[in-house]
């Protein structure tokens, strides 16, 4: 069988509903799906992210470069949908892709989205640690400089140097601990995630009601700064380059069709999951960030806590806000770096069990039938990625990963139309083919908005697994292995 070949539609939904030792429970809900997503989308993407977008990119205008990201999210949203009720398996892109583009483009995206979880659970530990510093900083308890920072740092003219410090122990530390609990299973930490979910949403709509009250009109003027002659640096160019880092902010939306495998009437209950967590972030992400920019001027805003700088700077007033925001900031972010951790057991659960990465992936145990060294080692290598690299340097790669998957699933539906076109669609995209092809041309116009140097590190990253899938996965491929008869019927 050549690198191209694919897996078909049935022996996808095979993987999805046959009973095995190692398949994980069905134990989510609609309500706990949309939280997973809202938990895992509303996190660094709020509560840092918009602070560098607008100090180094887009100003004022944050809130279109979110609004722009969310309509893109939208279009392959809608993709997203149709994958995910005709076949629910725990792979998401990367198993889309198997059925459409192959092999080799399955495990390039599923190589991207490994990129993108576990990174993002590490910049996610990051952001968590700026608050908790900050915060335990105003009453006194000041950590040493040493253990509270990555030892490496961008300079000025964008290139990594050292910053003086050992190691960032704190994200390195809520990583650990978040490995911990997915560890004890699925819905536990389902429940845990519905709490810190409804308290995160709850206290930025404080903040927004509250902070609206101490809006400065002219920290929006002007609301897209002028270009500075350098392209991404504000002006419209600016506003796409934030539109494709904010984009990051979008993560969460494809973690939920990570968990298509283990969600009950995963036909019904994926479409309306994924975009009612959508609907949702996008609301509170353009109303906090309006509310955050006319609180402090945008050139001020580009520190680890920007929400918690914003309120800082209405002096004496809104003491009590800062502290539900540190407290929320803290338990907050911990949801985001669990669900991260947990997209990328799931990707790395489906991909073994294809064949492409060792068998021990997909291995379960314990009464709640875990992944447990498929999520103990995602959770040691994103302690190390906490520890040691910059949020600037993660920022980037997480979201040109994130919109080089969400265009390749846009491109398969009009493939999947094609070659299964009598497949069960439980819920089917509208306007294809011209929507998929619009989504994908806005994800790849995103991509080339980034820095150069976030492509080469992409080529980097792409090199490597491609190494890995010709000394490993190419030899080890579960559907090579098929009989001849069966092979054919999964071309």
């Amino acid at each position: 069988m050549s690198i191209w070949s694919r897996k078909s539609v049935a022996a996808m939904r095979a993987d999805a509903f046959a009973e095995r030792p190692d398949r994980m429970p069905r134990s989510l809900g609609p309500l706990s799906l949309t939280a997973f997503g809202v938990g895992s989308t509303i996190g660094a993407g709020i509560f840092v992210l918009t602070g560098h977008v607008a100090a180094t990119q887009a100003g004022p205008a944050v809130t279109l470069t979110f609004v722009v990201a969310s309509l893109v999210c939208f279009l392959a949203g809608l993709c997203y949908a149709e994958f995910a009720a005709m076949v629910p398996v725990a792979g998401s892109a990367y198993s889309y892709t198997y059925a459409t583009l192959g092999e080799i483009v399955a495990w390039i995206i599923g190589w991207c989205i490994s990129l993108e979880y576990v990174f993002s659970a590490s910049l996610v530990a990051i952001s968590w640690s700026g608050y908790v510093t900050a915060a335990l900083a105003d009453i006194g308890m000041r950590l040493p400089a040493v253990l509270s920072g990555a030892p490496l740092k961008y300079d000025a003219a964008g290139h990594l140097s050292g910053s003086g410090s050992w190691i960032d122990l704190p994200a390195t530390a809520v990583t650990l601990g978040c490995t911990a609990l997915l560890m004890a299973g699925t819905r536990q930490s389902a429940w845990v995630n519905n709490l810190v979910v409804a308290a995160k949403v709850t206290a930025l709509v404080i903040v927004v009601v509250i902070g609206a009250h101490y809006i400065s009109p002219h920290n929006w003027r002007p609301f897209i700064p002028s270009n500075t002659g350098t392209f991404g640096s504000f002006g419209w160019s600016g506003l796409a380059r934030g539109s494709a880092v904010v984009f990051f902010s979008y993560v969460g939306f494809d973690a939920v069709s990570c968990l298509a495998e283990e969600s009950k009437n995963p036909q019904r209950t994926m479409p309306l999951a994924l975009f009612a967590s959508l609907s949702i972030c996008t609301a509170v992400y353009v109303a906090v960030s309006l509310v955050i920019t006319g609180m402090a001027n945008y050139r001020e805003l580009n520190v680890a806590d920007p929400l918690y700088y914003a309120l800082s700077s209405v002096h004496g007033h809104l003491v009590w806000v800062k502290f539900i925001v540190a407290l929320v900031a803290g338990v907050g972010l911990i949801s985001v770096v669990l669900l991260s951790l947990l997209g990328q057991v799931r990707i790395l659960y489906a991909m073994s069990r294809d064949g492409l990465v060792p068998k021990v992936f997909c291995r379960t145990s314990g009464k709640h039938r875990t992944p447990y060294l498929a999520t103990l080692l995602t959770g040691l290598f994103g302690a190390l990625m906490a520890g040691l690299l910059p949020l600037d340097l993660l920022a980037d790669l997480i979201s040109i990963g994130t919109l080089l998957a969400f265009a390749t699933v846009c491109i398969g539906i009009p493939i999947l139309r094609r070659v299964a076109p009598e497949a069960k669609r439980p819920f089917r995209a509208p306007w294809v083919p011209v929507l998929p092809v619009a989504g994908a041309g806005c994800c790849v116009l995103l991509m080339f908005s980034l820095p150069g140097g976030t492509w080469i590190r992409l080529g980097l990253w792409l090199v490597i697994g491609l190494t890995i899938y010709f000394l490993y996965g190419y030899r080890h491929s579960r559907l090579r292995s098929m009989p001849v008869p069966t092979r054919l019927l999964s071309k």
